[in-house]
């Protein structure tokens, strides 16, 4: 049976050159919680505690909106990336 990471490895994307995840930087280091960094099945979200900021590995986006759902503050910039770039989807 495959495991998460397994499936995760699957996925067919296209990175963009800039990130279409923009976190309010000065809302995140006022979170208590974290969330987005335990929530997201990618690991795109990393708390520096050294630099008390949020690192964005946008190219590992899937897409699904957990973090934008999950962000107690709605801090968290999140569209679509642009026309042929982010998550490859294939029907069946």
């Amino acid at each position: 049976m495959s495991n998460l990471e397994d499936k995760l490895y699957t996925v067919k994307y296209t990175p963009d050159t800039t990130s279409h995840l923009q976190p309010v930087q000065e809302c995140c280091r006022l979170c208590k919680s974290k969330i987005c960094t335990t929530v997201c099945p990618a690991g795109v979200y990393e708390w520096d505690e050294d630099n008390r900021k949020l690192i964005v590995n946008y190219e590992n986006c899937l897409e699904c909106g957990a973090c934008r759902i999950v962000c107690e503050s709605s801090s968290l910039g999140w569209e679509y990336p642009k026309g042929t770039k982010g998550v490859t989807f294939k029907q069946g």
